[in-house]
């Protein structure tokens, strides 16, 4: 449980810290408004049709782009409080109450721990290897973090050279092979 508060706390700490798409939303939302009050008063001082026509297709290019991404900001919002369902949902199953069975889950976390310091993973490195051994998709997993999909992608296969493994099935299995 600890490890998700921590993965929980670090996800949210990352979503915060992103605010580009706010500014830039804020930028083409006073495009539209500045445009529009530029294209009323060339209106009403009679502006040839040229400029007018312009100042329109300005106009209307910035308000589709802050309509965009004011529709992908809200996915993107709908998709990450999905996934921290997923999470409080997994948070709130049944835990194990057999002492053998939550001694050996803890020392399981331990092992994936130490093996990851062993292969020398960087912090990020080891959130991506835990949340794909929680069995995350990288689409999930960039949505949580907040970065690009092609990001997780290449972190993930840098946990998989430094693991030696060919890939996700191969990395999650290096970990229960023998368990099973």
């Amino acid at each position: 449980m600890q490890k998700y508060s921590t993965t929980i706390r670090s996800i949210k700490e990352m979503l915060q810290g992103k605010g580009h798409d706010h500014w830039i939303m804020l930028f083409l939302f006073l495009v539209v408004i500045a445009s529009g009050a530029d294209l009323v008063a060339d209106v009403a001082h009679g502006a040839a049709a040229g400029h007018v026509l312009q100042e329109a297709v300005i106009m209307f290019v910035a308000f589709l782009g802050f309509c965009w991404m004011l529709y992908s900001l809200l996915n993107s919002h709908k998709e990450i409080q999905q996934l921290y369902q997923e999470l409080d949902s997994i948070k709130n199953m049944p835990q194990p109450s057999s002492p053998q069975l939550i001694d050996a889950k803890r020392r399981l976390g331990e092992v994936i721990l130490l093996q990851f310091e062993q292969w020398k993973l960087s912090k990020s490195e080891q959130e991506i290897g835990n949340l794909l051994l929680k069995g995350f998709s990288l689409k999930e997993i960039a949505t949580l973090r907040g970065t690009a999909e092609k990001t997780i992608r290449q972190q993930a296969s840098s946990v998989y050279k430094k693991a030696g493994v060919a890939g996700r099935h191969v990395f999650s299995a290096w970990f229960i092979e023998d368990l099973l």
